[in-house]
This record gives structure tokens, C-alpha cells and sequence, in this order.
């Protein structure tokens, strides 16, 4: 039997792909990804509309189809609809993108006990959501995707120096949830590897987008090894990798990209 080559590897032509939050700055992105990749990709966002603009917007093969819907991962008890209308779309899902995030800005000075929960029940609906998504695929008797969206900050603590008297420093809500999603990747895979269903996570390093401000971007700068920021297109390699048959023995894994931030 001739060895799987490269191209095989990284195909995803004839699978579906679910990504929430795929209207955003790095959503955008991953979604381009994994229709460049060859999946039907279905963009979700909280506002059916965006969705729908965001999946009109990737790129498409000869037979190639996207979709937009509607989905809130802060909703879960909606989730199981919405995940019902995802799969109507192509009939299955292969991969799920666990990438949609509600933010809280206020810092750990100010940030409010219900605001700290609000933050942390991101991780319920990523959990939510793959545990719909193992069991969609189980039923079907098919292998399965899921990349969870960490960050180098479920990793390492920030530089306060980065933040002061510029902006708010990075909220401690933010850092507990995506540590505990980091976690949270490593203790699914291991109960659901033999159901042949991946769970993989994804850490991007610092991103920001042109909104950020340009004096703490300057400052962040400072603190990378590669001295800059990243770019989206920069995170596409290891979406693809994490969801198709190149990382077919990996799972439980955290891939940082992040420039070597988290070397030193």
C-alpha cells in the first residue's frame, strides 16, 4: 500500500467543518482555511447575518458550498437546535471549531464576580458544543475534529508593564478561561480518543488587531522573542494541520503559535 502523501494529508475536500465565531478577526481567517483546505465550511456567529456575509466571502471549489447560521455558545441550552441546523446544512460535520468568544474588558481591579462568571461560561459552551458534536459523529460511526481556541495566556501570566497607564491589563478572566480550556482539550481527548474523535487545542500567541492600542502593541513587541506581532494568515498552517489526517495521531495537545513568547 503507497504511503498517504502530503496533499492527502492536509485535504479536507468532502468534509464539514463548523466554526463559531467565524465573523471575527482571527474567525475570518480560519474560515478561509479550511475552505482552502476543501471543506464546506458553516460559519456561526451571534447574528445570523454576519454569518451568512462571512461564509459568502470564502473561497469555493467546482461543488463547493458554505453556509451562515445563527449560534450562541453563551446560550447552551439552545445549542442542540442550532447544532440540529448546522448539520442539516451538509448532512454531517467532521471538524468543529471552537473558536467563538464573548469578551469581558474590565480587569482584575474591576471586574465584577457576574462578569467573571460570564466570562468563564465560554468554556461551558465550548464543552457543550463538542459534546454534541462526539456524539453526532459516534452515531454516524465516522473520526472526528475538534480544535478548542486557547491562548498563550492559558499558559503564562502577562506582563503588567505592557498594559500600565495605556489600557486595562489583561483580564484575569480571560487568563482562567482559557487555562481551563487548555485543560479542558487535554481531559476529553482522553475519554474520547477511542470513539475516534480528536480534541486538540489551538493557542494563538499575540494578534492584535488594528483596533488594539498602538503604544501597548509597541510594548508587546518588546516582550517577543521574534519581535512582532502576528499576523491571522500565520495561524491558517496550524488550523488546517490540527484538523485534518496530518495530525491523525494527535490529540490532547496544545499548539502555541506564538512568535516564542512562551520560550522564555
Amino acid at each position: 500500500m503507497s504511503a498517504t502523501t502530503i496533499p492527502q494529508l492536509f485535504d479536507l475536500t468532502g468534509r464539514t467543518a463548523l466554526l463559531t465565531g467565524g465573523s471575527g478577526y482571527l474567525g475570518s481567517a480560519f474560515g478561509a482555511a479550511l475552505a482552502e483546505a476543501g471543506a464546506q465550511v458553516i460559519v456561526s456567529s451571534r447574528d445570523a447575518d454576519r454569518a451568512r456575509e462571512s461564509a459568502s466571502r470564502l473561497p469555493r471549489r467546482p461543488g463547493q458550498q458554505h453556509f451562515g447560521i445563527e449560534l450562541d455558545h453563551q446560550r447552551p441550552d439552545d445549542c442542540p437546535t442550532w447544532f440540529a441546523q448546522a448539520v442539516a446544512c451538509t448532512g454531517q460535520i467532521d471538524v468543529l471549531i471552537n473558536n467563538g468568544n464573548e469578551a469581558v474588558g474590565a480587569d482584575l481591579t474591576s471586574v465584577t464576580p457576574e462578569q467573571f462568571s460570564r466570562q468563564l461560561a465560554n468554556a461551558t459552551g465550548y464543552f457543550v458544543l463538542a459534546r454534541l458534536f462526539r456524539d453526532h459523529v459516534v452515531a454516524r460511526q465516522a473520526p472526528g475534529s475538534i480544535v478548542m481556541l486557547g491562548s498563550m495566556y492559558g499558559v503564562v501570566g502577562s506582563y503588567p508593564d505592557a498594559y500600565a497607564g495605556v489600557c486595562a491589563a489583561s483580564p484575569v478572566g480571560y487568563h482562567a478561561l482559557k487555562g481551563g480550556i487548555v485543560h479542558m482539550t487535554r481531559h476529553l481527548a482522553v475519554y474520547w480518543a477511542r470513539d475516534r474523535v480528536r480534541v486538540n487545542c489551538l493557542s494563538p500567541g499575540p494578534f492584535p488587531s488594528e483596533k488594539a492600542p498602538a503604544q501597548m502593541v509597541e510594548r508587546l513587541c518588546e516582550k517577543s522573542p521574534m519581535g512582532r506581532m502576528g499576523r491571522p494568515e500565520e495561524l491558517k498552517g496550524a488550523l488546517v494541520f490540527l484538523s485534518s489526517d496530518a495530525s491523525s495521531y494527535i490529540t490532547g495537545q496544545n499548539l502555541l503559535v506564538d512568535g516564542g513568547w512562551t520560550a522564555w
